[in-house]
Parts: C-alpha cells; sequence; structure tokens
C-alpha cells in the first residue's frame, strides 16, 4: 500500500492536521507527517516532493496557512496527487489561504479541500489510493453505507419528533 505524506508549514497547523492523521491511521492507510516550510525551507520541501514517488509516497496532503504556498510549491516538484488544506490563521479567517491554495498556474493543479478540512483531505487521499487498492476501495464503500445508515437513523428521529408536535 502506498504511503500519504503529510506536510504542514508550522507545527501550529499540527490540531488541524492531526484530523487527517487520525482518519488514515483509522483507515489503516501508512503515512509520515514533517514540517516544511515553502519559504523558510524551500529546498527541503522541494527534495521531498521530488523523491516522494520513490520514497513510496502515493499521495500528498499539504496544510498551510496565511500566504498558504506550501502545496504549490510540493506540486511543482512531484508527479503525484498534492491535496491542499488551508489553515484558518487570525488575520484573515483562512480566506488567504483557501485562495493561495486554489489559484494555481495551469499544469500545476492542487486538489484543494475547506478551511481546515483535513479530514477530508485524508478522504480524498484515500480515495485516489483506492483507485488501485481493493482493501481500501472496500473500506470506503462500508464507510459510505454507515453515513447512509445514519441519516435514515437521523430521518426516523426526526419523523418520530414530528408527530409529536
Amino acid at each position: 500500500m502506498k504511503k500519504v505524506a503529510v506536510i504542514m508549514g508550522s507545527d501550529s497547523d499540527f490540531p488541524v492536521v492531526s484530523k487527517a492523521c487520525a482518519e488514515l491511521k483509522a483507515y489503516g492507510v501508512p503515512y509520515e507527517c514533517h514540517v516544511m516550510s515553502a519559504h523558510r525551507s524551500p529546498a527541503l520541501a522541494a527534495e521531498f516532493a521530488e523523491s516522494a514517488k520513490d520514497n513510496g509516497f502515493g499521495v500528498i496532503i499539504c496544510a498551510a496557512g496565511m500566504a498558504a504556498h506550501l502545496a504549490g510549491v510540493m506540486a511543482g516538484h512531484t508527479i503525484l496527487p498534492v491535496i491542499g488544506i488551508p489553515c484558518k490563521s487570525s488575520n484573515l479567517e483562512g480566506l488567504d489561504a483557501l485562495l493561495a491554495t486554489v489559484q494555481m498556474p495551469s499544469g500545476i493543479p492542487v486538489a484543494t479541500v475547506a478551511i481546515d478540512g483535513a479530514k477530508n483531505a485524508a478522504v480524498l487521499a484515500i480515495q485516489i489510493l483506492a483507485l488501485s487498492d481493493e482493501v481500501l476501495a472496500t473500506r470506503l464503500t462500508k464507510a459510505k453505507k454507515e453515513m447512509i445508515e445514519g441519516v435514515i437513523e437521523k430521518d426516523a428521529a426526526l419523523q418520530e419528533k414530528l408527530r409529536t408536535i
């Protein structure tokens, strides 16, 4: 099974990133988590991205706030899919990070999830890996069925409440 790289621009992003790590762990997906900065350690980030495929990674998730160039730098140095998590900051509530992550030049795509959307970043990474991994595909199918069952249960509870109004 391919690994997922979870890279954050600062250790202050870990409260967000930890949700992606937890989701990957729940699905049994091996991952590595590191701090690298597009601005403070650009050579390190580029070297990691360039060697990620050879090192057994299948997807790279990048979390960054403010200028949020990390995902773009990684995407510019790899052929692997890159998923960006824009992180909320105190200045612009994460809008700056969202725009920096999603506005990539042609030929350098970064899939972007919601601000602080680490769990969805992990699920998307798992879906990408599941294209060539039946075990993961089965786990995702089961999770989708459980979501449907949960919605049906909530609707049944709502219908019961409505009867008493």
